[in-house]
């Protein structure tokens, strides 16, 4: 379930930059956070290149999960995107733009805590606009049959994440971790580093995969016996005198944080992968093994889930009910009457969401003249049946509703998906954009028929005192 919450979407008050070097590429790049306008969500702009492109963070533009979570689009790359995105829903900051001077955000110390700091060094700033959130109802799961990997997620009353990884070696062996609720995150989540296998290592270095890496900002766990000519070849690598293994089977220069701190990394990269879905998310994540694969191609279900959900979000109301308002009430309220008189009820009125309804029939004073001999009710009409139905959520602000006026000022992103004919009933249902200021209400309107959308719009009104 969508909805609109009482809290506002956020941004940051200010441009914030760091440097550093990416992890793969071993480029130096510089990452400058930057406001951005409400709705917007993460995006990432490369001004490296020619036109400065746009890449939205997007669960259905990811490419390759092989070494990090990867994004494409028209042949533009953005690389190990995740620690970003991790801290910026760890911070609960909705909208931001993201610059890179490369393809990879730099690595730092292999966390997300250099961003957390860069991002409240900004400063959160609040926007006039209420956050969207899925509400999970039901069990969702995603399983990867080849690995065995497997995310689902369940009601809850805020957003939790639960990781369990179980590598297989005595060095690093079972562990879980927990996040209960999301401001823990800078905490108790953010410093978790990454982490690689010795054997891992030696494959990536073999290959030329990992050329920003030194014992600052990746664990390496050695899984194996270390040979003398490995120990040579780690030295030049790390640009390093001397390489030594710890009594707990890591690499010397790197204390763990946590004993659990790769369960707490994973858990760091499920939140940053999961951010990709681009909405908020109310439910609990229970991640068995997870991976960049297993994560994106879960938030690519919750993401066309939820895509579903917007297009065909019916409200969930009993017609047979008595209404909260029935004509006569309406009438009190709005200054429209028959022939123009589009709302038949009103059955839920909040300070920020309405949900109506009217009754098409045939003898409608429309149909005389609009297709007779195959009856449509105009898609004009059912967009003005939206916007009384609005005009409820709005005259509903002030003591005496009677004494003023609607009137339409702007219309956006309409678009009429199915037709009503005589015998449909309608469904409205209106919830602020932002909140109403001056008497002028922004809201999305949605119009529903035989449990389908009918048409949607952006809609702007202002109620005016009648003098």
């Amino acid at each position: 379930m969508i909805f609109k919450s009482e809290s506002k979407q956020t941004t940051i008050s200010k441009k914030v930059s760091l440097k550093g070097v990416g992890l793969h590429t071993g480029l130096d790049v510089e990452l400058n956070f930057l406001p951005a306008e409400v709705n917007s969500g993460y995006s990432f702009r490369r001004i490296d290149l020619e036109g400065a492109p746009i890449i939205k963070a997007d669960a259905n533009l990811v490419t390759n999960t092989q070494r990090g979570t990867c994004l494409e689009k028209n042949g533009v790359t953005i690389q190990t995107c995740e620690h970003v995105l991790a801290a910026l829903v760890g911070l609960e900051i909705d909208n931001v733009i993201i610059e890179l001077s490369t393809s990879e955000p730099p690595i730092m110390d292999g966390s997300s805590k250099y961003f957390i700091e860069a991002l409240e060094t900004a400063g959160i700033l609040e926007l006039d606009a209420f956050r969207e959130v899925f509400v999970v109802k039901d069990v969702i799961s995603y399983v990867d049959e080849e690995t065995g990997s497997e995310i689902t997620i369940i009601p809850s009353d805020e957003y939790q994440v639960t990781t369990m990884v179980d590598f297989g070696t005595k060095v690093l062996g079972t562990q879980n971790a927990t996040l209960q609720h999301l401001s823990n995150f800078k905490k108790d989540i953010s410093d978790s580093r990454t982490f690689s296998f010795l054997h891992e290592l030696e494959m990536l270095l073999e290959h030329g995969l990992i050329k920003g890496g030194d014992l600052n900002n990746a664990i390496v766990y050695v899984d194996k016996p270390l040979s003398e000519e490995t120990m040579q070849h780690l030295k030049v690598a790390f640009n390093k005198d001397s390489i030594k293994v710890k009594s707990n089977g890591i690499l010397d220069n790197l204390t763990l944080h946590y004993p659990n701190e790769a369960a707490r990394h994973k858990l760091l990269d499920v939140i940053g992968d999961l951010a990709l879905i681009g909405t908020r998310i109310q439910g609990k994540v229970i991640a068995n093994k997870p991976g960049h694969f297993v994560n994106t191609q879960f938030a690519k279900k919750i993401s066309k889930i939820i895509k579903l959900e917007r297009r065909n979000n019916v409200p969930n109301i009993d017609l047979n009910q008595a209404p909260l308002m029935d004509v006569n009430a309406i009438m009190d309220m709005l200054p429209h009457r028959p022939p123009f008189l589009f709302l038949d009820k009103v059955y839920e009125l909040s300070p920020n969401h309405v949900i109506g309804s009217k009754n098409v029939t045939m003898n409608e004073s429309f149909f005389v003249g609009h297709f007779p001999g195959a009856p449509v009710m105009p898609g004009v009409l059912i967009v003005e049946a939206m916007a009384q139905t609005g005009g409820i959520l709005v005259l509903n602000t002030v003591p005496d509703p009677e004494n003023y006026l609607t009137f339409f000022m702007k219309m956006d992103n309409v678009k009429f998906k199915q037709k009503v004919v005589p015998g449909d009933t309608l469904i409205f249902s209106c919830s602020l954009i932002s909140p109403i200021r001056r008497g002028i209400c922004h809201m999305q309107g949605y119009a529903y028929a035989n449990g389908k959308l009918c048409a949607e719009a952006e809609l702007m009104a202002q109620i005016s005192k009648v003098k």
